[in-house]
Formats: C-alpha cells, structure tokens, sequence
C-alpha cells in the first residue's frame, strides 16, 4: 500500500489534501504520472495544509448556500453554441469548461469545471443532462441545451 497525498479531486477515492492509501500499482501507473497526487512524507503535511486551505476558500460552505445554487441551476437550461456539421455532429465535443463557461455567461454561479460530471461525451446537438457536485451531500442536475453556432 503507498500513501499518497491526492493533489486533484479523484472521484470515489478524495478531495485535494487528502491523505490516502491505494494499492502500489494505482499509485504508480495512475495517479503519480498524471499529477493527482504526490507520496506522502512528513514534510509534505504542510502541502496538505496549503491545499486545504485553498480548496476551503473555493468551496460553498453550507448546505443551504449548496441548495440555493442547485435550485438556480435547475431553474433553467444552460445554452452552449458549437460549430457542428449539416447531419448534427458536433466538431469535437462540448467540455466541461464549456459548461461552466456557459453557466456563468447565463448569470449563474462561477463553478469549478472539475465539479463537473458529464456522463457521456456530448458530441451531438440537443438537450443532454450533466450533474454538478455542489456540495458532499448536495449534487445538481443540469440541462446543457447545445445548439449549433452561427
């Protein structure tokens, strides 16, 4: 088992500044080589700190404050306008920082695009759903519209 500190938000296993442990080879071929975590030693507790404190100036901190977020996001479909070809395939596909780019041109609130969670690559015109991690226990269903540019 390596202990690592996870530099990046890594879903089902933590949030940036967590110390875990994952098997060996996780740790080895996944993690480290793309830069979501560092390996843990005594002096790295202070990167831990610096990172928590980052991620807890960023964050929404209350539920409430969480819910009202999700009720404004859902209250409306986010517009995003992409080049596409004749037959309604997409050039590519609609990102999550397309998303949140969108979101926030919308008057929406500014949201981190790795909250983001599209379930399957958008590369078509139309109305698809992404969830957005609000909260641990507050999640948003979005309605991304995508229609072709201009």
């Amino acid at each position: 088992m390596a202990k690592l500190i996870l530099t990046h938000e890594v879903s089902g296993l933590g949030a940036a500044g967590d110390v875990v442990e994952v098997k060996d080879g996780y740790a080895r071929n996944y993690l480290v080589p793309r830069g979501l975590a560092t390996r843990w030693t005594k002096g790295g507790q202070k990167q831990v700190d610096q990172i928590q404190a980052a991620r807890k100036s960023r964050a929404i901190h209350t539920i409430e404050e969480a819910r009202d977020v999700r009720d404004r996001l859902q209250a409306a479909p986010v517009t995003v306008a992409v080049r596409s070809g004749d037959t309604g395939r997409l050039f590519g596909a609609v990102t999550t920082t397309d998303i949140a780019e969108a979101v926030k041109a919308a008057g929406g609130p500014d949201l981190d695009r790795r909250k983001i969670e599209v379930p399957a690559p958008i590369k078509s015109l139309g109305e698809h759903k992404v969830h957005v991690r609000l909260h641990e226990d507050v999640q948003a269903t979005v309605d991304v519209k995508v229609v072709p540019a201009k």
